[in-house]
């Protein structure tokens, strides 16, 4: 049986992160390779000519999956129905631009998205938002739209914690998709704490903790943690332009552990709205460690004390 069309949200899609994340999208990269997507694309009216080239360049791509496209400049229209919202537009971060410098442009961007995704948008929307500041920019959404259940807004902290599990790959030479369970805590900034103490690598002879591989704590405790927290710096630095393509790919690895669940004996990192796990204040989107089964996210909880924090 072909299954029914899922409707996928992207704003800010004629963007750069939105420029790479939309073919994966309709390439079954987030949701499956058996899962068709009618995707919505929204963005702000100065952008309306450029958002109607992607859509040109969508129906050229001929893309199996994809069932529809709606291309618009009006947040009603393209919050209608959408089953997964994926919140890419906001003000941009500039070289030299903290995080709370964007901060107050955002709020009144994401104060009229809230409002249109609760009223519009299908019931157990699952809500993932990109744009930074992203943890607060998901605590203003959350705040305009009480009525989404607070486990359906989320947002992006999986590009930290596979920045993490790319700089252990690189270090040790193996494989990426060979090491697992790194953790970001906290917030999508520099102030987040990425922790590799319960990550691991899979050897021939089983799987290994990395601090036990890499055998240096200087490393681990310095530089591995300022780099991951300062990768975005980096990348502006190198590039001129924040990171897209990986950003894109983290939202589809976010959305599709999310959707289609964790591999047992993973985690990822999700920023959530805490429960008051680990002493977090209840209420706050912080990101910890989760696993995903069932469409729902579980956060790792650490029997007989397996994950500490004394850093917290």
């Amino acid at each position: 049986m072909a299954k029914d069309p899922v409707r996928v949200l992207v704003t800010g899609a004629a963007g750069q992160i939105g420029y790479a994340l939309v073919p994966m999208i309709a390439r079954g990269v987030m949701l499956g390779p058996d899962q068709p997507v009618i995707l919505h694309m929204l963005d702000i009216p100065p952008a309306a000519e450029a958002l109607n080239g992607v859509k040109m360049e969508l129906v050229d791509a001929a893309f199996p999956l994809l069932k529809g496209v709606v291309a618009t400049t009006d947040a009603v229209e393209a919050c209608t129905g959408v089953n997964v919202a994926v919140m890419v537009g906001g003000f941009p971060r500039k070289e030299g631009m903290e995080r709370k410098d964007v901060m107050a442009k955002n709020v009144s961007i994401y104060k009229s998205q809230a409002s249109a995704l609760e009223q519009h948008a299908a019931p157990n929307c699952k809500v993932l938002v990109v744009a930074n500041p992203a943890n607060t920019n998901a605590l203003i959404l959350k705040e305009f739209a009480p009525s989404i259940p607070a486990k359906n807004i989320t947002c992006l902290t999986r590009l930290d914690h596979n920045r993490a599990l790319g700089q252990i790959s690189e270090r040790l030479g193996v494989q990426v998709s060979d090491v697992k369970n790194a953790i970001i805590w906290g917030n999508h900034s520099s102030t987040q704490y990425p922790d590799v103490n319960h990550a691991t690598v899979k050897t021939p002879a089983g799987e290994k903790p990395v601090r036990e591989l890499v055998a240096d704590d200087a490393w681990l405790n310095g530089e591995f943690i300022s780099t991951v927290q300062q990768r975005g710096a980096a990348i502006i630095k190198a590039r001129k332009l924040s990171s897209a393509l990986s950003a894109a790919s983290s939202a589809c690895d976010h959305i599709r552990d999310w959707v289609l669940g964790t591999p047992e004996g993973t985690f990822v990192s999700m920023g959530v709205y805490s429960d008051g796990s680990y002493n977090v204040p209840a209420g706050l989107i912080y990101s910890f460690p989760v696993t995903c089964k069932n469409g729902e996210w579980s956060i790792v909880q650490g029997e007989g004390g397996d994950i500490s924090v004394a850093h917290l």
